[in-house]
């Protein structure tokens, strides 16, 4: 047989389908694959009639296909089934043919396959792809790692069916070792989650606290895409509330509880395990996770008691609508500072050298957090590769002082009228805590020393000196070990 495939794709799914399609388009040969072997005779017959894809109906036959080094990707779902097709695979390959897996793995398990695939002779990659089916069609963003060696072979590849930015720069770049591609795809999902939220909240505050029709807010959120938030999301929540069935809007029709597939919750457990505080994200999370609770919610607002209008009132319209967007706009910027907080702790503790302005610039097109927004911050850390935190940026400092009133008077404002908006407050939470020279974690250092005796710093010694008081006398002088969580 002779070897005509530069790439096999197992998943004929969505993003699977127009994956390969879109490498076709870029004049790759791609052999097709999946599990359901029938899928890929369909495939050939509608979709990919009168393209060069090669169909293969085992996965022999589809290594066979393949020109050396043999390139195989997967879009399959995460977990076990990644783990299947490698042993399955493995046996038809030959030292330094290169594994991909395309799917949202959680980064450890890229990790784990990346050591075991190259103890083995063969290379690994765990990319992230975002963008949905109109990005995977027409061009991705996608968030390479894994074997180093194996990106001179699928770079080419990978950069040509990837979104474009200005100046025609892919949306693709290598990320890192182990498990770094997937990591910055999980924190561009769990930002992709507190984006939706805050979104969310704007919406809400619209709709119930001013009594806005669809029709209002569409055309909000049609000029806020003019602006600083031009964005993916922004674009799409305008279309939708000016979307109508039977001439009535859709998103009124709409069940008000919501789903999610994990990567933003990983994102949350991650930062746990680092110490990094992504409020805002792990706020989103859990609002998708009180949406959940409909039944539970019904029966509560027939007993629990707010603000009896759930109306903002004392407010001119149009400074309000003006005030909302500033919330948005400045608790974004928290939200993507927090997600840069992450991957600096990730790459610490995982020796990555990551490019934070190329991670802005892979997610300019192509995924679903695509913005104006992320060219400042690849100005931010173009300027300065070293920047600490984004807030800290000159752009962006002042850009939270030019929202801050407006921010606060949003929440302030909800808070009176009784409407939740998680995500707005622990923003402004997070920024005043990070703002603060002082905060009252003495007291809580003396609370844990006075029933734990976990001892506590002062600020009259030099730091990593620690202290034990006998609080009450009764306790002695032995101290427990410090720790930090």
């Amino acid at each position: 047989m002779n070897p005509q495939g530069d790439i096999a794709l197992i998943g004929l799914a969505v993003m699977g389908q127009n994956l390969i399609l879109n490498m076709n388009d870029h004049g790759y040969k791609v052999v097709a694959y999946n599990r359901t072997v029938s899928k890929v005779d369909e495939f050939l017959a509608k979709e990919a009639r009168g393209t060069q894809v090669i169909g293969a109906h085992s996965i022999a036959e589809m290594c066979q296909k393949l020109k050396r080094p043999r390139r195989v990707m997967m879009l399959v779902k995460a977990g076990q089934a990644v783990d299947d097709f490698i042993a399955q695979i493995i046996p038809h390959l030959e030292p330094g043919d290169i594994i991909i897996d395309g799917g949202n793995s959680l980064y450890q398990d890229s990790a784990r396959r990346h050591k075991e695939l190259e103890a083995k002779g063969f290379l690994f990659i765990g990319t992230g792809v975002s963008g949905g089916e109109e990005g995977a069609r027409h061009g991705p963003s996608i968030m390479p790692g894994g074997s180093p060696a194996a990106w001179p072979y699928v770079k080419e590849i990978f950069q040509a069916v990837s979104a474009k930015v200005e100046g025609g720069v892919p949306c693709c770049d290598w990320v890192g070792e182990g498990g770094a591609g997937h990591y910055v795809k999980m924190v561009h999902n769990g930002i992709e989650y507190g984006d939706m939220q805050l979104i969310c909240e704007a919406y809400h505050l619209m709709s119930v606290g001013l009594g806005m029709s669809a029709q209002e807010m569409h055309e909000v959120f049609a000029e806020w895409n003019q602006g600083v938030l031009d964005s993916y999301l922004i674009e799409i929540t305008r279309d939708i509330l000016a979307y109508q069935e039977n001439g009535k809007p859709l998103i009124d029709f709409i069940l008000d509880t919501a789903g999610q597939k994990g990567t933003g919750k990983w994102t949350v457990i991650d930062s746990m395990e680092l110490g990094m505080p992504i409020t805002l994200i792990a706020e989103a999370v859990y609002s998708r996770c009180v949406s959940a609770l409909k039944e539970e919610r019904v029966a509560a607002s027939k007993i629990l008691k707010g603000p009896s209008s759930g109306k903002i009132s004392g407010v001119e319209k149009k400074t309000f609508i003006n005030a909302i967007r500033d919330a948005l706009y400045a608790s974004k910027i928290v939200s993507y500072a927090q997600g840069y907080m992450l991957m600096k702790a990730a790459a610490a503790a995982n020796q990555w050298n990551l490019n934070y302005g190329g991670i802005a610039l892979m997610w300019r097109g192509g995924c679903i957090i695509r913005s104006r927004f992320l060219g400042k911050i690849k100005e931010a850390f173009d300027a300065n590769p070293q920047l600490g935190n984004l807030l800290l940026d000159p752009y962006f400092t002042e850009e939270m002082n030019r929202c801050q009133e407006g921010w606060r008077e949003t929440v302030a404002a909800a808070v009176k009228a009784g409407i939740p908006v998680p995500a707005f407050s622990t923003a402004l939470a997070f920024y005043d805590s990070y703002r603060s020279e002082r905060l009252p974690a003495n007291l809580l250092q003396a609370q844990r020393d006075y029933f734990g005796a976990h001892t506590y710093e002062r600020i009259d010694h030099p730091r990593g000196q620690f202290f034990h008081t006998n609080w009450t006398g009764r306790g002695g002088d032995t101290a427990s070990t410090s720790y930090n969580v």
